[in-house]
């Protein structure tokens, strides 16, 4: 799975840089990055054809690991932290200790 996850244009609309996050295996992300770049000319022609300008941005294909960062990120959590059913019971009574002690402090703006 390849994702284009965002471009960054240069001021000068010369160079368009793409960051792409690609699933799997290191050796098959830079092997999608690979054939990504050898593509960087038929993608180059394809905006040539949509826009008008007087260059065609140089088209760069760069990975982006925040994606697969994030699912690794949420994968330990969901490892460290307990059952979902449990944590709500957990923030049922943060919720109603924070209200308690809400209760017991005056308000500073009404005193």
């Amino acid at each position: 799975d390849v994702t284009v996850t965002y471009v960054e244009v240069s001021g000068d609309m010369q160079q368009a840089k793409v960051h792409v996050s690609i699933m799997g295996t290191e050796a098959k992300q830079k092997l999608c990055l690979k054939g990504l770049q050898n593509a960087a000319g038929f993608f180059q022609r394809k905006i040539a054809d949509r826009i008008q300008t007087r260059y065609t941005p140089r088209v760069l294909f760069v990975l982006d690991k925040g994606v697969k960062h994030s699912i690794q990120i949420a994968k330990l959590l969901r490892e460290v932290l307990p059952p979902e059913e449990e944590r709500g019971s957990c923030i049922g009574e943060l919720k109603d200790d924070a209200a308690e002690r809400s209760a017991e402090t005056p308000n500073e703006g009404n005193e």
